[in-house]
């Protein structure tokens, strides 16, 4: 009867056992999907993220180029603006000079009719 407890107590064991290593595999199996599903998660977020930095790479490729060309644009149009400015020294200069004709024209007209006044009116002697 010793030998059939024996057993018994032998079987109860093993089942035991395998219980315990089942729920430790499933254990294990749980934790391993958990882990492979957050690195699934980030292979997903960092290939979403490549493709926007992608997207931000081809914008500043083309604002590059569209620089580029203002610049060459710009750069023809500074000889405009260097004749602009010319053209504004010279005005500035032909505007003094009518205002020295224009002073001048009225002391001469202040001359003239002075003189004019002075054959009208002659002074008394």
């Amino acid at each position: 009867m010793d030998t059939v407890k024996n057993d018994d107590n032998q079987d109860q064991l093993a089942e035991s056992l395998n219980d315990l290593l089942g729920s430790i595999s499933t254990m294990i199996k749980s934790e391993l999907q958990g882990t492979n599903n957050h690195v699934e998660l980030l292979e997903k977020m960092n290939l979403r993220v490549g493709e926007e930095y992608k997207g931000f790479g081809d914008l500043a490729s083309g604002l590059t180029v569209f620089v580029e060309q203002l610049k060459c644009k710009s750069g023809s149009f500074n000889e405009y603006v260097e004749q602009i400015d010319a053209i504004e020294k010279q005005v500035t200069e032909f505007e003094a000079v009518v205002s020295m004709l224009d002073k001048y024209t009225a002391l001469l007209e202040s001359r003239v009719q002075s003189a004019y006044q002075t054959k009208i009116h002659p002074p008394p002697n």
